[in-house]
């Protein structure tokens, strides 16, 4: 009579499914290519940063600048590597936290080299940022001021022609931003500043864009 033969236990196959599985997984562990080798970390270089959201207009201070190391070819020209050089600087337009500060973001020699010999550097904060953000440095535009007539009329005049644009509001800006208020800074003759100056506390002030 033939001897029947014991089933094996669960145990003793769950055993030997493990021990199986881990010896599949040590095989593709050991044949597994090793990792390519670190290559060498990219030169970088200070620049000084906003420490924060900065509106245009501010004067700087230590407390609102910082220095990030960059890589070489992302630090953008015109970066200022010291902080103690912008250091009581009054911005010409808004920063992020984190952007750097360049020599045309400041109200000085970056931005003044850029005024033609006979002009100022007017402010000229528009209602629309919508408009202010499709300009760029060195656009050409014309100012225009809605309503505000001596008379109370309604109507429209021009009271800027071909201004030169020196520096526009961030593109990130958000609407509840510091900075997000339309503010471009425009390079005009001493009387066309004076009204712009007038205009814009009685009027809308908007701009048409020209050939640069």
């Amino acid at each position: 009579m033939p001897r029947l033969r014991r089933p094996r236990s669960p145990v003793h196959l769950l055993r030997q499914v493990a021990a199986g599985l881990l010896a599949c997984l040590a095989l593709v562990l050991a044949l597994r290519p090793p990792p390519p080798a670190a290559g060498p970390a990219p030169a970088t270089v200070p620049v000084v940063v906003a420490a924060g959201d900065l509106p245009a207009g501010a004067t700087l201070t230590d407390a609102d600048l910082a220095v990030a190391r960059l890589p070489v070819d992302a630090a953008p020209a015109g970066a200022v590597t010291d902080v103690p050089q912008l250091t009581g600087a009054v911005l010409a337009s808004p920063l992020r936290s984190g952007e750097p500060v360049t020599d045309a973001r400041v109200v000085g020699p970056g931005l003044w080299s850029a005024v033609p010999a006979g002009q100022v550097a007017a402010p000229v904060r528009l209602a629309d940022l919508a408009v202010a953000t499709l300009l760029r440095a060195g656009d050409r535009v014309d100012v225009l001021a809605a309503g505000g007539a001596p008379d109370g009329a309604p109507g429209v005049q021009v009271v800027a022609t071909g201004a030169l644009v020196l520096a526009v509001p961030s593109t990130t800006a958000e609407d509840d931003a510091p900075g997000s208020d339309g503010l471009l800074v425009l390079a005009v003759p001493p009387d066309t500043a004076g009204r712009l100056a007038a205009a814009a506390t009685s009027a809308t002030l908007t701009v048409t864009l020209g050939r640069p």
